[in-house]
């Protein structure tokens, strides 16, 4: 069975930020510590990466994962793609490029930002390499490591963003409006993972309040906010929520 990680539940910053003083109860919870946002997926034929965080190359050997086959990409803000040099050992391993999948605008944002990984260099020199599939079409199902992958489009602000289902499974990050055909596409999952970065409301995100109202209209068996800020003591706010919407955590494991 698909198992998904949970490697970073962390908003932007990370928790905790760099600067801030914490009581020393909340540093002591290790549920309170949170790394940039991304999940990986273990399929039955191989692992796919979504997003690849400033944090990327910890989350991975903390969890003890050797390989990546596959990466998609919501969209380019530095939080989602900064450990995309990372990918190099894999590309390395495999001696083959690695496989992005991202909107068109946010691949061009890679080949500017990590020009170095699509030009030729003297043997010895050890760049990652991208093969940049770009979505044109979305929805569209991608087969990736032996998962059928429904992407869909969500509004992050101004900015598209890429979410997606696996089976009964729905990864929903960086969200302040869902279209009408991707709620649709959000209806009858098991899990849900969805963005809820902080208790006051923000432009581009689903705050606490809204993303509970999301959470209860779409009625996924079991909710997990995801992209959170130093807002939420993780234990005590578990404690307050119905059992059927918590907060996720850095190393969580969830079989689809």
């Amino acid at each position: 069975m698909p198992e998904v990680i949970v490697l970073g539940s962390g908003t932007s910053s990370g928790v905790p930020v760099l600067g801030v003083t914490y009581p020393p109860s909340f540093l002591a919870n290790p549920k309170n510590h949170r790394t940039r946002p991304s999940i990986l997926i273990q399929g039955p034929t191989g692992n796919l990466l979504v997003d690849c965080a400033p944090d990327m190359r910890t989350q991975l050997l903390r969890e003890k994962i050797d390989m990546v086959d596959a990466v998609i990409i919501t969209h380019s803000h530095a939080d989602h793609i900064m450990g995309m040099d990372d990918l190099r050992s894999f590309c390395l391993r495999s001696q083959a490029d690695m496989q992005i999948f991202t909107l068109p605008q946010y691949a061009a944002d890679i080949r500017r930002i990590f020009s170095y990984a699509f030009e030729d260099f003297p043997p010895g020199i050890e760049v990652p390499r991208f093969a940049l599939n770009e979505l044109g079409a979305v929805p569209v199902k991608l087969e990736l490591c032996g998962l059928t992958v429904k992407v869909m489009l969500v509004w992050h602000g101004k900015w598209p963003v890429l979410a997606l289902r696996v089976n009964n499974f729905a990864y929903v990050t960086d969200v302040k409006t869902i279209p009408t055909e991707s709620w649709e596409m959000l209806q009858g999952l098991d899990t849900l993972i969805l963005d809820a970065v902080r208790l006051k409301p923000h432009p581009n995100h689903l705050h606490f309040e809204e993303a509970l109202e999301v959470a209860k209209q779409l009625g996924a068996k079991q909710t997990y906010f995801n992209h959170l800020s130093h807002d939420f003591d993780h234990d005590v706010t578990n404690h307050e929520l119905p059992e059927n919407i918590q907060l996720s955590f850095d190393g969580q494991r969830i079989l689809i």
